[in-house]
């Protein structure tokens, strides 16, 4: 995942509600909008609900997540490494510093921060460790990590950059190497291709594909039938859907929705994390800010 805004902001549709209470640091921001391309987004999103700002200040903001246990809101900035908390009441705080490597070599590291955070249960989350080449779990009352995935057949990881997880524990997740200041030139990098990976409850690693030059963010359906990837490409700026069997095993591949059009100067950022809601419905950062598209693949 990466950031949707050059300014480094965090910005939230306003589902937390448009007036929000003193003391939340939540400012609108007046030059934002909401586009709508389409009459059924004003079921998606409604017309009263505006676009506010809760941080800012950031290299990028990444992997947001709302911890329900707790009320508050996790998420990273890369090249800063560190993890960034915030709520209603409590305003911004610092979780964890640093969210990655301890030392990374700025010779080596463009960013080494965590990267892409997805829930695992009411006290631990899980966390795409860039700077550490791993996946790992995160126990939010002691800040203790505990590695999850660490090596493809004996070799390191580039930049784990986004996870999500299955119901059964089957994982998902991606790993391009922006992590790295010389990217794919990188003597540091290991495994030859940029990949989409699966672990499954054992512990194994497999690859879902190796063909995609920038996978990013990754997102499951309501019914974990899909598993969907967007690529950072400005040339194929796209998102891939996978099918699933009950098991997490990709069955098929297919591109699900290309933005390749939306690319422009004018138009800035491409396809980066993306989240599902409970109707299927996919919210999408892309050209321009956040995509709505149907499960259907309308934008």
């Amino acid at each position: 995942m990466r950031n949707l805004t050059g300014a480094g902001m965090l910005v939230l549709l306003a589902a937390l509600r448009t007036s929000a209470c003193a003391a939340s640091p939540v400012v609108k921001i007046e030059e934002a909008k909401i586009d709508r391309w389409d009459p059924a987004m004003d079921a998606i999103v409604p017309k009263d609900w505006k676009i506010e700002k809760l941080a800012e200040g950031f290299g990028w903001a990444e992997g947001p997540i709302w911890v329900k246990s707790g009320g508050y809101l996790l998420f990273t900035d890369v090249p800063g490494n560190k993890m960034w908390k915030w709520s209603e009441n409590g305003g911004l705080e610092k979780f964890l510093d640093p969210s990655g490597a301890t030392a990374p070599d700025p010779n080596v590291w463009r960013e080494a921060g965590a990267n892409g955070l997805a829930i695992l249960d009411a006290k631990t989350i899980l966390l795409a460790d860039t700077g550490n080449r791993a996946i790992q779990k995160l126990d939010l009352a002691t800040k203790q990590k505990t590695p999850v995935a660490t090596l493809f057949e004996g070799k390191k990881f580039s930049s784990p950059n986004d996870v999500t997880r299955m119901k059964s524990g089957v994982l998902f997740f991606t790993d391009p190497p922006y992590g790295f200041k010389k990217f794919d030139d990188a003597p540091e990098k290991e495994v030859a291709f940029n990949g989409v990976y699966r672990m499954a409850t054992d512990g194994t690693v497999t690859v879902v594909d190796k063909e995609l030059h920038r996978p990013n963010g990754v997102a499951l359906s309501p019914d974990e039938s899909v598993l969907y990837v967007a690529q950072s490409e400005p040339t194929k700026a796209i998102i891939m859907a996978y099918s699933l069997d009950a098991n997490g095993n990709v069955t098929s591949k297919k591109l699900f929705n290309d933005l390749t059009d939306l690319v422009s100067k004018d138009a800035p950022g491409l396809p980066d994390g993306l989240t599902v809601a409970a109707d299927g419905t996919i919210f999408a950062t892309g050209p321009g800010g956040v995509l709505v598209i149907t499960p259907q693949g309308k934008h």
